[in-house]
């Protein structure tokens, strides 16, 4: 008999049928009911047990989170909440678990404590429908980008370059940190290192993906990045995952035509085949909004916002057109802005950004052409020398989902912009061999895999949206 899913079973026509399945115990209720749970949906299956024909050894180690092999016959179901259930026949205990110290008991914890229990955190409903969820985003962005013609491109890990200038970088080296060699003015000798030179943990995959753009045409990166920012806050991770197209021959409407196409797909695949995850999570944002007084209560569901971004088309204007709306909204002239808008060239900051698409477009925004001083230097500088070919698009609750731009395709205006950031041509003298030999007008794309994660779970913390969070002072498990 082949061992099958709780997924599998709940699916299933009710017609009596022998059964065979393992999975890990929720509940055990009245020394007869097993809640089941195999981590293949957020639904548990009952199995009610014949305690009478029981051996009592047998159910005393039936506990939560105990795993068990149980066989029997797959019966309509007698009681509310289930269309099937399991009338055991036989069961095995195959690994025990003490109800004294277990963990993750059958009852509400702290998102805090289930973060020091990373390892089990995921035999909660919560953190299993985020896991699935985190799954089937990642497999629908590999199938988009394989659908519509891209090839997958590994870019390196290990980096010489600091491809945001951020210079917030962990270092990789192989020298002896107590005793590393020195150069004569005794600064360390990196020429000793392990790769002769300075090397760091990526902080994106973008200028390695420009050059394999450059001959495959199309090309992303999915893949993990590092930054050493020493912030302890909600929305920051040291290891998080990016995903970064880049295209020949396309410009800005292009990109911003590629990443609207691209985000409505991956949201609407997990709308379209994670419903019981999604519908769980809706809850429980549900629930925990009614806790909240009415002024800080969000506008919409969580499924409410995933159908806004995918039945709207996005709303597109320039960064001066943005701030000329913010400086005659409302919360700028009553001063409800932490951050009032004054003047033209200001960073926008997340309020700013969901005022624009929450409250004046009721709509995903892309904003367009930002000040070039407040964006990196590969972005292609206008003809008015002040603006770049930069977009970000904004999503409700969260802000900037995605940034991206049409790279600097000119040799000689990407040198006087590297000059004057004090970046060495030496560094990057194979990405500016790709404005020497065959340049043409390309484009891309950066989103933060997790950022996706939180919009399409409800979760408030990015912590809890990849499996082991990499932060300041923790890198447990």
């Amino acid at each position: 008999m082949q061992t099958r899913t709780v997924s599998d079973l709940l699916s299933q026509k009710i017609t009596p049928a022998e059964v065979d399945i393992k999975g890990w115990v929720r509940t055990f209720r009245a020394n007869r009911f097993i809640a089941l749970n195999d981590g293949s949906t957020i639904n548990n299956i009952q199995c009610v047990v014949d305690f009478e024909n029981t051996d009592e050894t047998i159910l005393k180690r039936i506990t939560t989170g105990a795993a068990v092999h149980i066989k029997g016959e797959l019966v309509e179901s007698l009681g509310k909440g289930q269309n099937v259930e399991i009338n055991v026949k036989s069961i095995e205990v195959l690994g025990d678990s003490d109800p004294e110290t277990y963990p993750i008991q059958p009852k509400k914890h702290s998102f805090e404590f289930l973060r020091e229990n990373a390892h089990l955190r995921t035999r909660t409903n919560t953190f299993s429908a985020v896991m699935r969820l985190r799954s089937a985003l990642s497999f629908a962005i590999h199938k988009y980008f394989n659908d519509n013609g891209f090839y997958y491109m590994h870019a390196p890990i290990i980096t010489g370059s600091d491809a945001e200038g951020a210079g917030e970088m962990f270092r990789v080296s192989s020298l002896d940190a107590k005793n590393p060699p020195l150069t004569e003015d005794g600064q360390i000798d990196y020429s000793k290192d392990f790769f002769g030179k300075e090397t760091n943990l990526t902080v994106s995959g973008q200028l390695e993906a420009e050059t394999y753009a450059m001959s495959l045409g199309k090309v992303y990166t999915f893949g993990p990045t590092f930054r050493a920012e020493n912030s302890n806050t909600s929305r920051h991770l040291a290891e998080f995952w990016m995903i970064e197209p880049e295209v020949a021959f396309m410009d800005l409407a292009g990109n911003m035509d590629l990443a609207e196409s691209f985000l409505k797909y991956v949201i609407k695949y997990v709308l379209d085949n994670n419903r019981d995850d999604l519908d769980f999570l809706n809850q429980r944002l549900l629930d925990e909004e009614k806790a909240k007084p009415q002024a800080e209560r969000s506008d919409m569901s969580l499924i409410e916002k995933l159908n806004f971004v995918t039945e709207n088309n996005f709303m597109r204007l320039s960064y001066t057109e943005a701030i000329n709306i913010l400086r005659e909204s409302t919360p700028n002239k009553k001063k409800k802005f932490k951050y009032i808008i004054e003047e033209w060239g200001a960073d926008l900051q997340s309020e700013h950004e969901r005022f624009l698409v929450e409250k004046h477009f009721k709509c995903p925004v892309i904003l367009y052409d930002y000040p070039a001083n407040i964006k990196a230097f590969y972005m292609r500088l206008n003809d008015d020398g002040k603006t770049v070919r930069a977009m970000d698009i904004l999503f409700p609750g969260i802000g900037e989902i995605v940034g991206g731009a049409q790279r600097e395709e000119r040799l000689d205006i990407l040198k006087k912009k590297m000059a004057a950031l004090h970046i060495p041509e030496e560094d990057l003298w194979w990405y500016l061999d790709l404005r020497k030999y065959g340049t043409a007008v390309h484009s891309g794309f950066g989103l933060g895999f997790e950022r996706l994660v939180m919009f399409a779970t409800g979760m408030g913390n990015i912590r809890d949206v990849i499996p082991f969070p990499r932060t300041p002072q923790n890198a447990e498990f």
